[in-house]
């Protein structure tokens, strides 16, 4: 029977559960459109089934893939109230008439599977000798909330938390939600839109003479604070924060949380993240009205306005010192762009240290509360703790990485260096014997020396709190103490800039062992530890 274009089953007489009639429903290709010939285009698959269900007009929030794939699997999971809905119209063939009769059978199928598993479940407590063993249905989260009925939320397990609002979560789904690449591949197309912008402006690569005859490459590119920041170290850093955030939501926090029921697991997550909302727009007020409108319009749009500029020139303020290379008009719209973007990656960084931090409190709060009561091995625990201290210790050493660029173009522009390599250069051969080379400094005002500070505060800080509240037992204390060392040369290689000659030797030495460190966190120690307690095991 044909409907709407569409191949019609009539629903089933009542005999079967709601997997049996969905697979029997699947397999005959209902609801699918139907070719010259009268017949189905072939059973439908989970990808076309969600399809399908997310162009239904009504149905603005969609599905998600994994939650239809969860109605193909051989497992006990049902279906929702809503998703009912949704799903009769696709086997009803948008026939009103049809769709109702649809939706009393899927209803009364999931009904008959919910009384199939409860009575399941009770011949096994039946036969079970421990009546201590708790009830399934009385599963409690992480937060000792009673979920609601499992029945309705049976198909729910994957929710993402997509249906919260507010500025807290709406930055959380921006890490949690879709590929994992999203984000850090947004920021990298931002940054080479910009360098391309600076391409066609003519200012990517461009030298000017100071007063005191001093050739200097004031070029965008040029710029390790625009191009290296936001090329690798910031989509890397977002990288990692989604990695491990990813693993917590999925995997670790349902591992340490016991008993707990799916949504309860994610439930006790995201109300963590809404107590966090003020921080959330405290980070947002001071990066957006702050870090780029008022930085803006103090350190260009002004001095552009009016001529008078104490800033020392790079390429934001060129059109000062050399109007044939960029006009002004061009200069504030080039600027205000460049403004704009960093002010939002930024709000991303510190959304990141922010969601680091809540995932620690989270952690520790469930290890500490429930203590003994949770069933879990005391090594797969070590091992979680392991992957989380890993991937803030990354997470940390990316944001110094990113407060050294910041420093380090702040420091150059006020040099007599022609660029910033031939600056390195000069300052490590300061300390052979024999060879000379000085650097002079002018008297400029350098804002992003303490934006810098911030940044680097501001990562060292989400480290420090895990290292207190998780830290690292057993074989892996190894780890731990190697991060700390590593942290704290990238802090001293941060302060020493500019503070005396060679301190590019301690910044190169820093940055060698942060990269490693990016690779291998443990500096080999936390495989050999690995291997030790799968020995013991």
């Amino acid at each position: 029977m044909i409907k709407n274009g569409k191949y019609f089953v009539p629903p089933g007489d009542g005999e079967y559960d709601f997997k049996a009639l969905f697979k029997r429903t699947v397999s005959a290709g209902a609801g699918r459109p139907v070719d010259d010939e009268g017949f189905p285009q072939g059973s439908w698959t989970p990808d076309a089934l969600a399809e399908a269900i997310s162009q239904i007009e009504a149905n603005r929030a969609g599905i998600e893939l994994r939650t239809v794939q969860l109605w193909f699997q051989d497992n006990e999971k049902g279906i929702s109230t809503d998703n009912i809905r949704w799903l009769a119209r696709v086997f009803g063939c948008d026939d009103p008439e049809a769709t109702s009769a649809w939706q009393a059978e899927l209803s009364a199928a999931q009904a008959r599977l919910t009384a199939k598993r409860r009575d399941m479940r009770r011949r096994g407590r039946d036969e079970q000798t421990a009546p201590q063993q708790p009830d399934t249905n009385q599963l409690v989260d992480a937060e000792g909330v009673e979920p609601p009925d499992r029945t309705m939320a049976e198909d729910q397990t994957v929710v993402t938390g997509a249906e919260g609002t507010g500025l807290a979560r709406a930055s959380e789904a921006l890490f949690s939600q879709g590929s994992p690449l999203n984000l850090p591949v947004s920021v990298f197309a931002g940054a080479v839109s910009l360098q391309f912008i600076s391409l066609f402006l003519g200012i990517s690569s461009v030298t000017y003479m100071r007063d005191d005859g001093i050739i200097k490459q004031v070029g965008f590119l040029w710029a390790p604070n625009w191009t290296i920041l936001f090329i690798i170290f910031l989509p890397l850093f977002l990288a990692f924060v989604v990695d491990l955030l990813v693993f917590w939501r999925r995997e670790g926090r349902a591992e340490i949380s016991g008993p707990v029921s799916p949504s309860g697991v994610l439930k006790g997550w995201e109300q963590k993240v809404d107590a966090s909302s003020y921080t959330f727009w405290a980070a947002f007020l001071v990066n957006i009205g702050f870090a780029g409108i008022f930085q803006w319009v103090d350190v260009r749009l002004l001095p552009l306005l009016t001529g008078k500029n104490d800033h020392a020139v790079d390429w934001g303020s060129l059109a000062l010192v050399d109007p044939d290379a960029i006009s002004v008009s061009q200069e504030i719209v080039f600027t205000g762009l460049a403004y704009f973007y960093m002010c939002i990656c930024f709000y991303l960084f510190f959304t990141g240290l922010i969601l680091l931090y809540t995932l620690v409190h989270d952690f520790s709060e469930i290890v500490h509360r429930r203590g003994s009561k949770v069933d879990v091995d005391p090594s797969r625990v070590s091992k979680i703790e392991l992957r989380i201290m890993q991937g803030i210790f990354r997470c940390t050493i990316l944001g110094l990485l990113i407060a050294i660029t910041m420093k380090l173009q702040a420091l150059y522009v006020t040099t007599t260096a022609s660029n910033v390599p031939r600056w390195l250069l000069i300052d490590g051969l300061s300390l052979v014997p024999g060879i000379s080379g000085t650097i002079g400094w002018g008297d400029y005002a350098t804002p992003t020396n303490y934006t810098s500070l911030v940044v680097a505060l501001s990562a060292c800080t989400v480290f420090l709190y895990g290292c207190v509240r998780i830290g690292l037992s057993g074989p892996y204390r190894a780890a731990l103490r190697k991060m700390m060392v590593v942290v704290v040369l990238e802090v001293l290689a941060y302060l020493s800039m500019g503070a005396f000659s060679g301190f590019s030797v301690l910044l190169v030495l820093g940055i060698l062992l942060a990269t490693y460190g990016l690779f291998d966190p443990g500096f080999g120690t936390s495989q050999v530890a690995a291997k030790g307690v799968r020995n013991v095991s």
